[in-house]
């Protein structure tokens, strides 16, 4: 189930077009309103996929493939700001991924017309898609080889400095506090969730990280990093 929300609401608050002024925002969004995804629900998948980049303006969003056992292994979970989708003129390629919402999200999405003539037709706009899809590209590339060749207590250490440094800042309470269950984090990092919970309780008896009902908070960023950069 989806339908629109403030016509006015998807691009004033993104990094890419913190160039533009507030009536060459206003104008383009128009052309772009947000509209909302129900948690659970796909935005694109193997068997529909939709030529067409997406911009996240609220809730989160998790990039996952299947495997050949039909295992479900998320690469990325998309905060608010984030650019994505299958867009071949910008070298963004999701053939082998699908987009589900996980939480209500709010998104803006722009067809390949759309882009060539509004966006990358301003030098301003097109540097920022450039440098935005390309470090995308090599936090999957590195999220590959993190489920290749890092123990679990790096991944899960390293997962939780990228995370909490995403988060978005917090008005109240502390500054990087992630929302995210054992077993979401779990499916993160395609682990069992009792390895992953054993994983975390070790953190915790560090002292890195503080949790709470589907709520994991920072406490020592230089513990995880520490242990994200072990190798056994």
């Amino acid at each position: 189930m989806t339908g629109p929300t403030d016509r006015f609401s998807c691009l004033n608050e993104v990094d890419l077009f913190a160039d533009l002024s507030a009536e060459e925002i206003a104008a383009m969004d128009i052309m772009a309103p947000a509209r909302l995804y129900r948690r659970g629900e796909l935005l694109f998948s193997q068997s529909q996929p939709v030529k067409a980049l997406f911009i996240l303006k609220s809730g989160r969003v998790r990039i996952f493939r299947v495997a050949e056992d039909g295992k479900a292994l998320t690469m990325a979970i998309l905060e608010p700001g984030a650019v994505f989708g299958e867009m071949m003129l910008v070298g963004q390629r999701m053939y082998d991924n699908y987009a589900e919402a996980i939480e209500d999200s709010a998104i803006c999405q722009l067809t390949v017309d759309e882009v060539e003539r509004f966006l990358l037709s301003d030098p301003r706009i097109a540097v920022r898609i450039s440098r935005l899809l390309g470090e995308q590209v090599a936090r999957l590339e590195e999220r590959l080889t993190d489920i290749a060749l890092r123990p679990l207590a790096a991944q899960v250490a390293s997962t939780l400095v990228k995370l909490g440094d995403a988060a978005p800042p917090a008005i109240f309470g502390p500054a990087h506090t992630i929302h995210m269950t054992h077993e979401q984090l779990a499916g993160l990092l395609g682990a069992s969730r009792e390895a992953t919970s054993k994983v975390m309780a070790d953190l915790t008896s560090k002292h890195a990280i503080r949790q709470g009902r589907g709520r994991i908070v920072i406490q020592d960023r230089s513990i995880l990093q520490s242990i994200a950069r072990s190798t056994s």
